[in-house]
């Protein structure tokens, strides 16, 4: 599987051009994805960096790479990130590693934005994989409560042993809504709950996906 991540990743760097700010995702095969920009960067590739994570921003320095202030950022021109998964429509559910936030305020910026996976992640409609909330610590019960209401089976996540906390200083419902039918909606109902920072459902945001498969081969989607 990391040999596909790896493939993937390092195929996607080659979409990045001299000169471009570029989106770093999160995740393990966004990794591989940032270690290729570093190794571009020492051949000579010049490029402004934004990370959507702590993680990412430790890596891509320790790569070499230029990391930005938001403040000095007039657009993003590209994004790279890696998905949970990826439906028919190209809708994504994102969040596993808890940058859900970040990401979708940069990826949101930007003006292209390419999705990298394996192909396990491709799925007919989204749901096998729980919906990551980010919520405010404060009443995160009550939030809760109304993602209930809306069909949701939210569990707050945990990470060895303890209530995982976001580089934003929140916790995280991971929520079961079985098969989602309408992404799009769901995203903005979501987010219309008090208390809701930002929900891991990113509909009709990604426009290239590019899969790898286990027979070596690697397919590009466009929108």
């Amino acid at each position: 599987m990391d040999d596909l991540k790896r493939k993937v990743g390092f195929r996607a760097a080659e979409f990045v051009e001299d000169g471009m700010t570029v989106g770093l995702g999160t995740g393990s095969t966004a990794h591989y994805m940032i270690l290729a920009l570093g190794e571009r960067a020492k051949q000579g590739l010049k490029i402004n960096c934004v990370a959507t994570s702590l993680a990412s921003e430790k890596t891509a320095r320790e790569c070499g790479l230029k990391i930005v202030e938001f403040k000095d950022v007039d657009k993003i021109d590209l994004s790279i990130d890696g998905a949970d998964e990826i439906d028919l429509n190209m809708n994504l559910i994102k969040g596993g590693g808890g940058a859900l936030l970040r990401e979708k305020i940069i990826e949101n910026f930007s003006e292209k934005l390419v999705i990298i996976a394996d192909e396990s992640k491709n799925v007919e409609l989204l749901g096998d994989f729980k919906v990551p909330v980010e919520v405010t610590k404060f009443a995160s019960e009550l939030t809760a409560k109304k993602i209930e209401s809306l069909g949701g089976v939210p569990k707050l996540r945990i990470k060895d042993g303890q209530t995982f906390v976001s580089d934003n200083g929140n916790y995280i419902f991971d929520c079961d809504f079985g098969k989602i039918e309408n992404p799009m909606e769901l995203c903005e109902r979501l987010n219309m709950i008090p208390g809701v920072v930002e929900n891991g459902i990113f509909p009709n945001m990604a426009d290239t996906i590019i899969i790898a498969h286990k027979d070596g081969k690697i397919s590009e989607k466009n929108r």
